[in-house]
Order: structure tokens, then sequence, then C-alpha cells
């Protein structure tokens, strides 16, 4: 032990003394959380002093740590503010939650703000993500640090799967309980605070707040707590439709930190002033019935905490997360599980991707499928997961170092296979080179002779009002393997519609089939742009399913599918798919002319360098004039940079209509230097390059 850990210990025997003799798990949590903190403190964060937020750098996300800053509104004043504005809104149909018990998981990792900090990428391909959105309804980004924003990352992924995403206001020990003084010390303040952290959220594009104040509060200070509980949950709900603002199960009414484990008189007060309570995560079995009987018609608004490191907490928490989870579903009740990052932490085996399916399979087996899609066109994914080796655009490699950034993340694959007979197993692939972005699906097995496999992709819920639907794919096969994609239709006279879409049907129907193929389409195949590092090519196909070829008036796309076979005897199978796209329009987005776009170059400064090279930073931001209400449709932006005689290469890419070039070594022989903005559309689709708007700056 150091000798700042041994100072750090005594300190925190004399604060918390008392708590260890009647909450003695929460003394020796917050001791173990204090102590790694103190080990880590010698690592310098990036918000740390001398910081100047102020100044150009590499954008970063990070929390607000004191009052000053928070009630000053400086944030908003800082280079990197308009970097963290999440680009992607909560769906319309994911505004209000579900009136069922809900699954809340809160992100505490390290600390928080490890490689998801860097708002523009970092370089860890292995960096933790999470693609099980679809068994969640709300997820909260957690630190020890006063006020946690959420990186733009998360709030961009979360929402692209209709999941809401909330911050932190977290106040605990001897210090929280300075800062609630000032903070609680009148009404007004207490209203101004509130009103400081709805701005935050509304701006920053988040859904809410987790207000955890662990820390003993004097009980003057008490009706000033429920005010500021109060006025942030109205001031939430008139800015942002659909918000949250969640209660910590710590502190008291009667203002001391004594955690309830449940719902009752005690936080009770706290409860009926916001949208829910976090329940700390020690309680007993009969707990949960005990709070359903104080929330009354709320009950879904009681969320029982499980600690996945399984801190004294109900089964164990690790493997055995579910057996607190059955219990609840039994019961009827929400649950919120603490810290899934578990998996990736303690490095469960045998990898990270299988032991977070085999973890996140666990969850699903006792809470089920909470969230669809696709619920509209156009619908598209590249199944990237966020990080990876490669990053490739419409079959071309343009980056082949490793990098991560949640960002990226597109609607992810529910991966289920159907097939009992073979042994075929589908992945995301994120060490080959992509057809677009950074991941593929992988399918590889052994298929038994006449036999197919199929497996889902998808599960969503869109009606298509008679419109014809134009399909494109990718697909890279290895031998005699062959893929088809298989959409469901559901039908008003509720029949159900299996339309096989492939290049060549003969091996999909000399084969057994899960279901019969009620309708063929032929899909037309072309080679992709073809990368040198690769022998397989991929190869993108398009197909038409017109509006008369479903004899519905009513039909509803429900299912999505992909279907594996081989053209000849059993044998091997390995195929890859790179993307899909579906929509009701053929050509795809029209996108605006370089000439609408006004791009602008900002904080240019150059650094000269001893190896012949200069180093270049700026910041270039890009703007549509008249036609700025179209910008919804871009879903990001690659962007490169092109020198006379040293070709163009790919910088990056941005959610946000800005980018921040840092470092960037130019020859001294170049005397002009042009960036390339290229906008890529919510389907899949990217501008051509010579038609993109530029930014030439004179070297």
């Amino acid at each position: 032990m150091s000798p700042n850990c041994q100072i750090q210990f005594i300190i925190i025997s004399y604060k918390m003394i008392k708590s260890m003799v009647k909450y003695p798990f929460h003394f020796f949590k917050s001791l173990i959380h204090l102590l790694s903190n103190s080990d880590a403190s010698s690592d310098h964060r990036p918000w740390d002093p001398p910081f100047d937020p102020t100044r150009p750098a590499i954008p970063i996300s990070y929390p607000i740590t004191d009052l000053d800053a928070l009630e000053s509104r400086s944030y908003f004043n800082s280079f990197h503010f308009p970097f963290n504005i999440a680009s992607v809104q909560l769906p319309p149909d994911s505004v209000e939650l579900p009136a069922r018990p809900r699954l809340l998981v809160c992100h505490d990792m390290k600390g928080g703000y490890t490689d998801d900090l860097w708002v523009q990428g970092g370089n860890n391909a292995e960096a933790y993500a999470i693609w099980h959105w679809h068994l969640m309804d709300v997820f909260v980004y957690f630190s020890h640090y006063l006020v946690t924003l959420p990186p733009p990352s998360w709030t961009n992924a979360a929402h692209t799967h209709g999941v809401k995403v909330l911050g932190t206001f977290l106040t605990e020990w001897k210090k929280g309980a300075e800062i609630c003084k000032r903070l609680l010390a009148t009404k007004d303040s207490a209203q101004m605070y509130a009103e400081r952290l709805a701005e935050l959220a509304t701006v920053l594009g988040f859904d809410g707040w987790l207000i955890n104040i662990e820390n003993k509060l004097a009980i003057d200070l008490i009706d000033n707590l429920k005010e500021f509980v109060n006025h942030l949950t109205k001031i939430m709900h008139s800015s942002v439709p659909g918000s949250l603002v969640i209660w910590y199960d710590a502190t008291t009414i009667e203002g001391k930190l004594e955690w309830q484990d449940q719902l009752n008189n005690k936080n009770k007060p706290f409860f009926d002033l916001c949208d829910g309570i976090f329940v700390n995560y020690t309680w007993k079995k009969e707990y949960p019935k005990k709070s359903i009987e104080i929330a009354g018609e709320r009950k879904h608004d009681v969320y029982m905490g499980i600690d996945v490191f399984g801190r004294n907490t109900y089964g164990g928490g690790k493997w055995n997360t579910n057996m607190a989870l059955d219990l609840l579903k039994k019961e009827s009740v929400s649950a919120a599980m603490f810290a899934p990052g578990w998996v990736y932490e303690t490095e469960q085996g045998p990898d990270f991707q299988t032991a977070q399916n085999r973890w996140w399979g666990l969850v699903e087996k006792s809470w089920g499928v909470l969230q669809s899609y696709p619920k509209q066109l156009p619908f598209y994914s590249n199944f990237d997961q966020g990080h990876g080796y490669h990053i490739s655009v419409n079959g071309s490699q343009v980056n082949n170092n490793p990098w991560n950034n949640m960002s990226a993340q597109l609607f992810q694959p529910i991966l289920i296979v159907l097939e009992d007979e073979n042994t075929m197993q589908a992945s995301i692939d994120f060490k080959d080179i992509p057809y677009n972005g950074g991941g593929s699906i992988m399918i590889e097995g052994n298929l038994k002779q006449g036999s197919s496999s199929w497996i889902q992709l998808f599960s969503g819920y869109v009606p298509l009002k008679d419109q014809s639907v134009y399909i494109s794919y990718s697909v890279k096969s290895e031998g005699e393997s062959a893929l088809a994609i298989c959409l469901e239709f559901s039908l008003a006279t509720k029949e159900v519609v299996h339309a096989l879409i492939t290049d060549d049907e003969l091996p999909f129907l000399a084969n057994r089939s899960k279901f019969a193929y009620d309708i063929i389409v032929k899909s037309e195949g072309s080679i992709a742009n073809a990368s040198s590092a690769t022998d397989v090519m991929w190869v993108l196909y398009k197909a038409t399913i017109s509006s008369d070829t479903i004899n519905s008036n009513c039909p509803t796309l429900t299912g999505i599918y992909s279907v594996s076979t081989l053209k000849s005897s059993a044998g091997m199978y390995s195929t890859s798919l790179g993307h899909l796209t579906i929509s009701f329009t053929k050509e795809g987005i029209q996108f605006p002319f370089a000439k609408d776009w006004k791009v602008e170059g900002r904080y240019v400064s150059w650094f000269p360098s001893d190896d012949g090279t200069r180093t270049l930073r700026l910041k270039i931001i890009w703007l549509l004039g008249e036609m700025k209400n179209r910008t919804y449709l871009f879903t990001k932006y690659n962007i490169y940079v092109e020198t006379s005689g040293f070709g163009t290469s790919y910088l990056g890419f941005a959610r946000v209509q800005a980018f921040y070039v840092s470092d960037l070594a130019v020859p001294n022989e170049v005397t002009m230097i042009k960036f390339v903005i290229q906008p890529c559309g919510n389907d899949g689709t990217c501008h051509e390059l010579s038609q993109c708007p530029t930014y030439i700056l004179n070297a």
C-alpha cells in the first residue's frame, strides 16, 4: 500500500466508521473504489489541471467536477462542447416507457471515461462495447464525479436502438455533504442547479438524470432537496418529452445515509417527486414484494438494483445475475443492473465477445426481448459494433489501423440460429476487411447434405402500405457457400409470407428449409470495389419486391433472416454478410451539390518538425445553407485529406458537422491541402467523393 493510500485509509475510517458498523458492505465498497482511484490518481486524466477547456484540442468527453463550473455554465464555452452533442434522437415510439417491468443498465467501469472519452474515436480495437440493446429500456452512464455527462457515442448507439440515456448527478461522503450545503442553501439555489442539469441534458441530447445523494444531510436541507428533485423532474419533462429523473436509494427523508434496499416511507417522498427509484442492490428476497405494496400503481417505476460484481447482491451476480432477474420478473417489478462491464473488467473467458454474448444470453432468457427493429424504412445496418481493425467504404478499405468509436455502431443483429441439425454459428467479425464500416456478420459451420440454415437477423414491425421495397446487401462467400436474404411479412389475413431474395434459387429450393418460400425474388449481383488486401471480393446484390408481389392490402415486414446452404454436397460453410439496406426508394438519398455546403476552417495552427514535415491542426465545420432541414438524412460524415503527389487519406468520421484535425504531418513541398467531407445517408449510401464539399487550405 502506497503512503497516499495509507493516508486515505485513515481519513476514510474517520469519515465512515459509523457506516461501517451498520453497513459494512457499503463501507468496503466505497473503500475499494477510493483506493483504486488513488492508484489511478497518478494517471493524469485529460481534464485535470492545467486543462483549459477553451483551447483547441482533440475533442474529449469529460465530467463537471464542481458546482462553480455547473453554476457558471462554463461547459458551453468549452471547445469540446459542440463535439459532445449527440446526433441521434430517440425514436418517437420510444419516448414513453412501456407499462411492464423494465430493465435499466447502469454502466460503471474503471471510473468512467476510458476508451469512450475520445469523441472522434480511439485506437483500441478491443474496447468495451454493448450491442445487446434489444434487452434493455434505459442506460445510465455512471461515474464518481459530481456531474457525469454521457459521451455522445453511448447516446448515439442507445438512441439508435430505442434506449433512453441518463447522466448521473452524484454527491458522496464528507465532500458531498459540503456540496449539498451550497446546492440546497435556498429554494432558489436548488432550482437554479436543477435548471443547469436540465439544460445540459437538453442541449447534449440525452434523456435525464440519475440523482445519487450518498451523504448525510442536515434535516433543514431536506425540503430544498425535495424541491431540487421536483424542479429537475418538471423542467426535464417540459424540455425533453419522455425524459426521466430517477432517485437512488441512499439518503433518507430524515437526512440519514441509510440504504433501505426497498421502497418504503423513508425514501418514498423522493420517489413521489420523480420518475422512479433505483433501489440499492443489497435487498432481500421479500423486499421486491414490499416495495410493490408501497409503490401501488407505480410498481414498474421501482428498479431493484443488482450488482453484477455480486457484492452482497441477491443471487450473487456474475453468471448468476439471472437469479435476481427471475425473481424480479416474477414479482412484476423493474430491475437495474449495475456494472455489466464485469464481463470485460474481469476478462471472462474464452474471449470478450463469447463471454459477453453468453452473459447477455442469460439476461434474455430471464427477462426477454424488449426492443425490436426495424420500425421504419429506410433501414440500414453494416453490423458495426464500434471497434475493429479496419474501416471500409462501399467495399474499399480506407483504414487498416485499430480503432474504436461507439458512434459508428448501427442496428445490431440478434443472430438467433434457428436450425438444430447443423453446427452453424453466426458472429460479428471485426478482424476481416468489412464491406462498410468496421464489421460484418460471419456465418460458418458444417452443413449437412440437403439442408439449409436459417439465422434471424432482426425482428421488427414496418407496415408497407402497398409500397414497393428495394433491398441491397453485400456478401463474401468461400467455395460452394451460398447466402440468401429472407423477408417475413405478416398479412391482414393473419397469414405469414416468406420472400427469398437470391441470385440463384436452385440450391435453396433443392435443400430442406425451416419455412416454405412463398415468393422468390431474383437479385442481381456485381463485384464491389475490391481491396488488394483480400483474396475474396465482396459482391453487392440488389433486388426489388414490387407492391403487387405480395397479395395483400396491408403487408407488414416483421422479420429478416439469412439463409445459408451449399451449392454442392455437405461440408464446411463460410460466408460473410457485409450490410443490409431495405428502403422504399430505389435511387437512395439525393445528396446536395457541393456548392450548397458552406465549409470553414478554424483555429489553423502550424508547427515545424525536424523530419522535413510540418504539423497541422485545425477545426473544420460545414453547414448546409437553405437545405439545412435535410441534414437529418445524413448519419455521418467521412473526412479525407488530399495532397498533391501524396494521394487521398482517410482521417476519420464525424456524427456532428465538425471535425478536429490533430497533428497532421504535411511534407514541406506540399503547397495546398484539400479536405473532403463525404456525407453518408441513413440508407447507407455515401456521396461520390468527386462531388463532395471540400475545404482548401494553402500551406
